[in-house]
């Protein structure tokens, strides 16, 4: 089987959850014996393997603004012919659009016989997603059921929806270094309490900071990255400043730079715990499956798709302020303001301190985190793919949590 997944905004390493997706797939679809093309924008990445084709048509800046994409498709000719030469010469039997602007779902340059698939990895209800849908994509594939409604309440149809979770980077569930019982009991007494993410106000790391308690006792280590994209002009370098100027007033706290992918599982067994300070619903949460897969708990905010990821390898707690998906300050224009959110972070920081307090909670979460995970190999995501690509009935349940 051949299957071309399109992503312009594709690089290896992009702290960026639809590209490490995308890439977890096609590795799942490689080992299982078929044959994954990504198709992303131009320039040339020194990263880029045999598995990556880059357009001549569209070359995007770095860090891209999101105001600035509608112009990059005034002319859309050029890019549909170079695509669809691409698929052709590539002998697609199965296209996916990852997104329905930066996946190209809105034009749809899908060679006869085709099978085409439309990811779903945040919620869009602009002209671009209406276009995409009325091509009539094979199959929609959302990242979680929470996805699933939330298109509901959206008013869309969903009839076509199935969910399809992220896969593990790196392999299965405990790929990498998995504490033992002696370093995990180590790790709860004095380890770090660890967060890794990408530059976005909807990360909700100053918040955090905000509310960071200056007698934790144990380190705090914020792994900060830029990635290829932003809201506005510098902002994420704004963020990271700024996360920089409170972790410097803080005992114990440092921001580290970005690592590469394939260090992320590593970075996260070695900690404590892992926050996920996200103050908009993860719509799937990459960097929570990353730390269960490393047997390392989760503490994070109970809404999005947390909930059934993390299940009991956690703590989840409320963020009053937040009402649904997509109530950002940053996106809608809300007056909310930052230190609104700083409630929530403190009682981040008290769920956590009471989970590291409490040996028995703390080991029965470590235990429940590899098996919350356990779906998510990139052969059983890969094999789940194919099947929701050929047309089958949908599961009962689909995978990502219990």
């Amino acid at each position: 089987m051949n299957v071309a997944f399109v992503l312009l905004t594709y690089a290896p390493d992009e702290p960026a959850g639809v590209e490490r997706a995308v890439d977890s797939l096609a590795d799942g679809l490689r080992a299982a014996g078929h044959d994954a093309l990504i198709i992303a924008a131009g320039p040339a990445h020194p990263g880029d393997g045999p598995h990556v084709v880059r357009l001549d048509s569209v070359t995007l800046p770095r860090p891209l603004l999101f105001d600035d994409l509608p112009q990059l498709f005034e002319h859309s000719a050029p890019v549909r012919r170079e695509v669809l030469d691409i698929l052709g010469r590539f002998e697609a039997d199965v296209v996916c659009w990852a997104d329905a602007v930066v996946g190209l779902g809105f034009l749809n340059p899908a060679p006869p016989g085709a099978r085409t698939a439309l990811m779903v990895h945040f919620l869009r209800v602009d002209d671009h997603m209406r276009r995409a849908l009325a091509h009539r994509p094979d199959v929609v594939l959302p990242v979680s059921p929470f996805m699933i409604d939330e298109a509901v309440r959206a008013g869309l149809d969903t009839t076509d929806w199935r969910a399809l979770p992220n896969a593990l980077p790196g392999g299965r569930a405990g790929h990498g270094t998995v504490p033992d019982a002696a370093e995990r009991e180590r790790l709860r007494r004095t380890g770090p309490v660890r967060i890794v993410t990408r530059a976005d106000p909807s990360k909700g790391i100053t918040e955090l900071l905000d509310a960071c308690p200056r007698d934790l006792g144990r380190p705090v280590q914020i792994v900060i990255a830029e990635a290829g994209f932003e809201l506005w002009p510098g902002m994420q370098a704004d963020m990271i400043e700024a996360a920089r100027s409170r972790a410097a007033a803080l005992p114990d706290v440092e921001v580290l730079p970005a690592i590469p992918w394939q260090e992320v599982q590593p970075f996260l067994a070695g900690a404590a715990l892992t926050l996920v300070p996200s103050t908009s619903p993860e719509t799937f949460g990459n960097v929570a499956a990353e730390s269960l897969s490393a047997g390392t708990p989760v503490v994070g905010y109970g809404f999005g798709h947390l909930p059934v990821l993390v299940g009991g390898a956690g703590r989840l707690v409320d963020l009053d302020v937040v009402h649904g998906f997509g109530h950002l300050p940053a996106l809608t224009g809300s007056t909310l303001r930052t230190n609104d959110f700083t409630a929530g972070a403190g009682r981040l920081w008290q769920a956590a301190t009471d989970l590291l307090a409490d040996p028995d909670a703390y080991r029965a979460a470590a235990r429940q985190a590899l098996r919350q995970v356990a779906p998510l190999s990139p052969e059983a995501v890969a094999a789940e793919f194919l099947r929701l690509t050929a047309g089958a009935p949908a599961p009962a349940r689909a995978p990502g949590g219990e």
